[in-house]
């Protein structure tokens, strides 16, 4: 939202996923500082101009998970309980309604992690820091960003911030949109930040990995949206069960997602093509999920059914991969036990979303999954390949129950509880899987 100079919103602004899309010129009106520490969530830079401030930040998450394997245990794998927090501060400067910088720093850290990876743990790093400018014009209004920064489409499929693990996924980029009447046109060159643990603001960034995408954005039938994005993913010593080297990935998605008359949908389809060191790519993926919500019964019942499916590789050593890539998933897409990973996948997964209190929103849902060949192996979360299924077994994949509550202690205060077991077929059971158990419990507070 761009707002004039000079006009403050009418409200305090809710804490967002992604703190720099805050707007605290509210507290220009001295009747909305309310709460303690309101001075430094809006410091003045001008007298005149309410869009001329400093905000200071802080987000805090704290998750409790405990899983009997990764991996459904596979290479004698053991369970592991251990706590995962996320500590972020931030220092938001705009310097008048158009031009603002931000910076994040963070420390993420696993206590008690028995197998720490690149999402779990960075010590003491710059997560974001970027300028940003806005400038409405009568035809419309032009919005850039140049530095680290995060960006996610949708519903976070395949591009996101990647919030369900520890570590967030960020982009050293040049971004820049122009929005016109319904439409919207987005471009952007990036490298993925790359983690390292060792020490503190050693993150990178670097020409061996890329990600630069052209999108187009269009409001239909009133604010139901029709999108469509081509993106060049290019990353050096790639691997796969079936092929090694440069990878070189077109990626062509579509979009459509909207609600009517209780109805809801979000329909997703991405095509790939290119090269992984000297062999093809032929890759595909589909998603769907569509609901009804009963908005005048109690509890406010939403029924829903999610579908997706993704390529494997049909033939291994016939100089075509047909692998799917998930590009940046959001980790909680399925749930966040992690047992699930968009390739060489056929899912579909009814639910039910009930809010017995304004506060309060409970879910449950069980999930059928397959894969789309069996020459190829099942995969977990992010694309991790089980050791022993490629090529072996059957279709069936298992059966997975989810359990979920979601809870607003208030504006700044959030919490949640998820429970997952997924019983395994005989494909993981016979590469020396066992079925998988997950618990997490999650307390998130934003300043």
């Amino acid at each position: 939202m761009t707002i004039a100079p000079g006009a403050v919103p009418a409200k305090r602004p809710a804490i967002m996923s992604n703190r720099w899309q805050e707007d605290w010129s509210a507290l220009a009106n001295p009747a909305l500082r309310t709460q303690p520490l309101d001075a430094l969530k809006y410091i003045p830079l001008s007298a005149t101009d309410p869009q001329s401030y400093v905000s200071l930040g802080v987000t805090l998450r704290e998750r409790f998970e405990s899983s009997d394997a990764a991996g459904f245990g596979v290479n004698n794998v053991a369970g592991d309980s251990y706590l995962l927090q996320r500590l972020q501060f931030h220092v938001d400067v705009h310097f008048n309604s158009e031009w603002e910088f931000f910076t994040q720093l963070e420390d993420v850290r696993a206590y008690g992690k028995n197998i720490v990876t690149p999402v779990d743990k960075n010590p003491l790093d710059l997560r974001l820091a970027f300028l940003a400018y806005v400038k409405s014009f009568d035809a419309g209004t032009f919005k850039a960003r140049v530095g680290r920064q995060d960006f996610l489409f949708d519903l976070q499929r395949f591009v996101s911030s990647r919030d369900g693990p520890n570590v967030r996924q960020s982009f050293d980029a040049i971004w820049a949109d122009w929005e016109t009447g319904p439409w919207r046109f987005i471009g952007f060159v990036s490298q993925p930040v790359q983690y390292s643990d060792v020490n503190p603001f050693d993150d990178t960034s670097n020409s061996h990995f890329r990600f630069h995408t052209l999108r187009v954005e269009r409001h239909v039938l009133g604010t139901n949206e029709l999108s469509a994005y081509y993106s060049l993913y290019q990353r050096d010593n790639a691997s796969y069960l079936d092929a090694r080297g440069s990878e070189h990935r077109n990626v062509f998605d579509a979009r459509f997602a909207g609600a009517m008359n209780r109805f809801d949908w979000d329909l997703e389809a991405m095509g790939q093509t290119g090269t992984v060191g000297p062999k093809d790519i032929r890759a595909w993926a589909a998603g769907s999920r569509v609901g009804y919500t009963f908005s005048h019964t109690t509890w406010t019942p939403r029924i829903g059914v999610q579908v997706d499916a993704a390529s494997g590789d049909r033939h291994p050593g016939d100089g075509t991969l047909g692998t799917f890539n998930p590009l940046f998933p959001n980790g909680y897409y399925f749930t966040l036990a992690g047992f699930t990973g968009y390739t060489n996948l056929v899912h579909v997964k009814p639910s039910i979303t009930v809010k017995p209190i304004a506060k309060l929103t409970l879910l449950a849902a069980v999930g059928f999954q397959w894969r789309a060949t069996t020459a190829d192996a099942i995969y977990t979360q992010p694309n991790v390949p089980i050791a022993g299924t490629a090529g072996r077994g059957s279709h069936w994949s298992g059966v997975y129950g989810q359990l979920r509550a979601d809870y607003a202690f208030n504006p700044n205060l959030t919490g949640a509880i998820e429970a997952v077991h997924y019983q395994v077929g005989s494909a993981i059971r016979d590469a020396g899987g066992h079925n998988g158990d997950y618990v997490g419990a999650e307390l998130k507070f934003g300043w």
